[in-house]
């Protein structure tokens, strides 16, 4: 069954495939070359195999973030596997001053959580929000929010980037 809402998703956002309609070259390139990439990676084999499609989905996209990020600090609670062989110089940590890399999932007391991050983010920082689809107002508040540059709506998760001397712009992604 989640198979078929998963054709349903894309084929509703079949217009917003591989980076059509972007006018940045850099988030073009993002989108194309990162979120969309469909050739196989060095270590797709190793990783997620006994895991459902959506979670090796997400963690092969997580996967190609770290890759693509090379960050010194991965915040997370989930998917470490996939982040640790994205960036294996990575320091997966909790308790941290600043994070490069940042997984959050809407789950709990993520309002809070998402304030303290706020404060450990720069202009190099990427946020993962997973499951956007729980809180689509929190979602909207996040993209609206001030603190934030581009954002990328996956339908099944968000990433968020904190340039804020970029124009701040909001894609659609065919995920």
């Amino acid at each position: 069954m989640q198979r078929w809402r998963h054709v349903f998703v894309w084929l509703r956002r079949i217009g917003h495939c591989r980076g059509f309609g972007i006018q940045s070259p850099t988030d073009y390139g993002f989108v194309r070359y990162v979120i969309n990439e469909h050739w196989p990676y060095y270590q797709y084999d190793g990783l997620g195999r006994d895991d459902d499609w959506l979670t090796r989905r997400l963690g092969r996209l997580y996967f190609r973030l770290a890759n693509w990020r090379q960050p010194k600090v991965i915040l997370t609670s989930g998917y470490q596997p996939y982040m640790q062989a994205g960036c294996q110089t990575a320091a997966l940590e909790e308790n941290v001053g600043r994070a490069d890399l940042i997984l959050l999932e809407l789950e709990g007391d993520y309002r809070r959580r998402l304030a303290d991050i706020y404060n450990k983010v720069d202009a190099q920082s990427v946020l993962i929000l997973e499951g956007i689809r729980r809180d689509q107002a929190f979602w909207r508040e996040v993209v609206a929010d001030g603190r934030t540059g581009v954002t990328f709506d996956l339908y099944y998760c968000g990433i968020v980037l904190f340039d804020v001397k970029r124009h701040k712009q909001h894609y659609m992604i065919n995920f």
